[in-house]
């Protein structure tokens, strides 16, 4: 299988902790599941088989199934774009508009890749109505469409499950001796610091709860589990039973440059 990274950035992307993730996983384990699949790049990394990659949002799902699919007219829907601030905000305000229903899935993956590659800091947000609201970024020559990297991840994807789904979903399809890692949004260290708008639903203290319930009875039914979250004191509180270990990790996500060093984050595993 040919090398692949994360075809979109994504706020809390693992790139840069993969190597602490990667020596955690188990050395043997029957299915992947991974349902906060996001940039999904331990699974890129990794590319395991069989593996089933869930996520909430419709639009991120969207554009894997069309990496997976039909990437060549991926490809071709992606070349028509281009970097320009009022290009952009036509593109980003069409989901405002009566044609955006009748858009193709093909045009709506190549609108939210372009999207990603051309907004602020790659943040995926959007408003109560679930429309895509992140302003114009500012660089000097964006790759909208990495052609080898796309062929390489379809590669990848072959024969992969992608689902829209919730979290809570894997209980039915996972068993013992599977393997699940759970990226979800993190609980926030401040006011100031949450990026929970990856879905219009958010994701709240009492979605972090019914989180760490699912992991109480995916232990108790001998499924393997990591887990990445903030150093926050609720995380060490809802995980006190399982390992808790504290990783280094880049935060490459604000405004100001000097804000930008190494955080603490917890991986929880309960191998």
């Amino acid at each position: 299988m040919v090398d692949c990274k994360p075809f979109i950035k994504w706020v809390g992307g693992k790139r840069k902790l993969l190597t602490e993730l990667e020596k955690r996983v188990p050395s043997d384990f029957s299915a992947y599941f991974e349902p906060f699949m996001g940039g999904a790049a331990l699974f890129w990394q990794l590319k395991p088989k069989p593996a089933i990659l869930i996520d909430i949002n419709q639009e991120l799902v969207n554009a894997y199934r069309c990496v997976q699919q039909d990437v060549e007219a991926l490809i071709v829907d992606l070349q028509k774009h281009h970097y320009d601030q009022k290009y952009y905000y036509q593109i980003r305000n069409s989901d405002r508009t009566s044609d955006y229903a009748s858009w193709s899935n093909i045009q709506r993956a190549s609108r939210f890749i372009y999207l990603n590659k051309t907004c602020f800091n790659g943040l995926y947000r959007v408003n109560s109505k679930g429309q895509y609201n992140v302003p114009f970024g500012r660089y000097k020559n964006p790759k909208i469409v990495d052609i080898e990297n796309l062929r390489a991840c379809s590669l990848a994807l072959k024969d992969i499950e992608i689902l829209t789904d919730s979290f809570l979903s894997i209980e039915s399809k996972i068993t013992k001796g599977d393997f699940v890692y759970f990226d979800p949004p993190y609980i926030p260290l401040n006011t100031t610091s949450s990026f929970t708008g990856y879905s219009s639903q958010g994701f709240d203290t009492e979605t972090q709860i019914a989180l760490r319930d699912l992991c109480l009875r995916l232990n108790k039914k001998g499924v393997r589990f990591m887990l990445s979250n903030s150093a926050a004191p609720l995380v060490f509180d809802l995980y006190s039973e399982f390992q808790i270990e504290l990783v280094d990790m880049p935060r490459s996500i604000n405004s100001k440059g000097d804000k930008r060093g190494k955080i603490k984050e917890v991986l929880i595993t309960n191998y």
